[in-house]
């Protein structure tokens, strides 16, 4: 049950969105138990970002949301040069300019019940 929320301060067009989404389906598969059948995504563009103090630049925040006790560390390893490569491809992001923060919670509800 990964959730990924993007925040950016640029624009995103349809196309890019798409591109995002799906390499991302793709990606989440890095990390161990996560599939994209699961995956939900949020986008973002045109947030009031600053980064250093400016906001002259691309920059993107990113959450990784995952089900489980603790993030593994080892999975988060793979994701976030494929997060960020994804993200300079795409949207031209330096990886310099992207956070990309993962949590882990037990306490998700789908399908109408709790796990």
């Amino acid at each position: 049950m990964p959730y990924i929320q993007t925040k950016t301060n640029i624009p995103v067009t349809e196309e890019q969105e798409i591109k995002l989404k799906t390499e991302l389906g793709k990606i989440i598969e890095l990390y161990p138990g996560k599939t994209e059948s699961r995956l939900m995504l949020g986008f973002e563009d045109n947030c009031r970002l600053w980064f250093a103090g400016k906001n002259d630049t691309p920059i993107a925040f990113i959450q990784v949301m995952l089900f489980g006790k603790e993030v593994n560390r080892g999975g988060a390893d793979k994701l976030t040069p494929a997060i960020s490569k994804l993200f300079k491809d795409i949207l031209n992001i330096e990886s310099n300019k992207i956070y990309i923060n993962y949590s882990a919670f037990e306490n998700w509800g789908s399908c109408g019940a709790n796990f």
